[in-house]
């Protein structure tokens, strides 16, 4: 699917399937990087409401308030970064630094994730040792 622009101030979406490590900002990412690269997701879109985007990224915000990250997909994680993006623009301010550290941590799970696509996609590509010479 090729990428499109984005209802969402012209960014180009890139769909959860398509989305490489290089496309993530940095962990050392400022405010600006994450908001626009949140927008390459529409949360609101993917869950077919406001509502459910929104249950789906609190809930993983107090999961994460109480227990750490949990384990779960690249949408939900994505939806999580989404759904922050749209609260802090709503509040006209840029995030505090609580926010700005599950913001980073929401990166570096989403590079896991990733990575771990990766290495199950290298591996399917790999020749059976039967058939090396």
């Amino acid at each position: 699917m090729p990428r499109t622009p984005s209802t969402w101030h012209s960014v180009v979406q890139i769909p959860s399937d398509e989305l490489e490590q290089d496309d993530i900002p940095p962990g050392t990412a400022d405010w600006g990087q994450i908001n626009e690269f949140a927008l390459t997701f529409d949360g609101y879109e993917r869950w077919g409401s406001f509502d459910t985007c929104a249950e789906i990224a609190n809930e993983i915000a107090e999961r994460y308030r109480a227990d750490g990250l949990p384990a779960t997909d690249l949408d939900s994680i994505r939806t999580c970064l989404f759904f922050e993006q749209r609260r802090w623009r709503h509040f006209a301010e840029d995030p505090d630094d609580e926010t700005m550290r599950y913001l980073h941590k929401l990166l570096a799970h989403m590079r896991e994730i990733i990575g771990r696509r990766d290495t199950s996609e290298f591996l399917q590509n790999q020749p059976d040792e039967e058939g090396a010479s």
